[in-house]
């Protein structure tokens, strides 16, 4: 037993005395671990994180623009709903309706 714990003494002893001696190669193995994890893993790659940064960016401009076209629809109908110059000027132009006295006469514009 006392032989056993003299022999595993001078093993720790020489591995540490190693470890202490070559411990820049852990350093460059965690190092090297790091860059590897951060650049060529498929799962948290830079170049995944950036393709999905610039994914966000292009759906919040849509977002911002189908807000915008939301908001100009939405006071459009407003429009129709409370004012009867608004409502008439799109009955007449898209439905092309017209009151009983008057005569509409449709132009076609498009040559062939």
């Amino acid at each position: 037993m006392i032989n056993f714990a003299r022999m595993l003494g001078r093993k720790l002893k020489r591995w540490n005395f190693f470890v202490r001696r070559k411990s820049h190669l852990t350093l460059f193995v965690v190092g090297g671990a790091s860059v590897l994890l951060l650049f060529f893993n498929e799962d948290t790659s830079m170049k995944l994180n950036l393709q999905y940064q610039d994914e966000i960016k292009r759906l919040k401009r849509e977002i911002r623009q189908c807000n915008d076209s939301a908001d100009w629809y939405r006071s459009r109908r407003e429009a129709l709903y409370i004012g009867t110059e608004e409502l008439e000027h799109v009955v007449r132009e898209q439905y092309h309706m017209q009151r009983p006295s008057e005569d509409v006469y449709l132009l076609n514009s498009e040559r062939k």
